[in-house]
């Protein structure tokens, strides 16, 4: 192996979270059991989140998630299930209860998709209100 351990280290953990290429010296099969494993883990701490989002998809939710966050780095649940909802949401496929989830989380705070999400001032929610009627 070349490199020094903080390459090493990185290069791993992108193969594992972020889509990177197989670092040398790793077991193919492995590395994509636990890449799988990582994922089911973040699905369900997305899934306590967005309870609505992920009862939505039932046993599929799991499946779902992974498709769409698969090769992206984790930024936390709240963001995880957020941008699925989007995704599924954009495709026409996001159930009401799972709209409603969304649509309440949009009137209170604020996400870009990029960023962490920031919580809407009175006014912010106010106009938020306004732009789902």
């Amino acid at each position: 192996m070349t490199g020094n351990l903080a390459e090493r280290q990185a290069a791993l953990v992108a193969a594992l979270v972020a889509g990177g290429p197989l670092p040398p010296g790793f077991d193919p099969v492995r590395l994509a059991a636990t890449r799988r494993a990582l994922l089911r883990k973040r699905a369900a701490d997305a899934a306590r989140l967005w309870p609505l989002l992920a009862g939505s998809l039932g046993a599929d939710w799991p499946r779902v998630f992974a498709a769409h966050q698969d090769g992206h780095e984790p930024v936390g649940a709240l963001r995880d299930g957020w941008d699925v909802a989007v995704a599924l949401r954009e495709c026409g496929e996001l159930a009401a209860s799972a709209a409603a989830e969304l649509a309440g989380r949009e009137a209170t705070m604020r996400y870009d998709g990029r960023g962490a999400p920031r919580r809407r001032s009175l006014a912010g929610r106010a106009m938020a209100a306004l732009r789902r009627r």
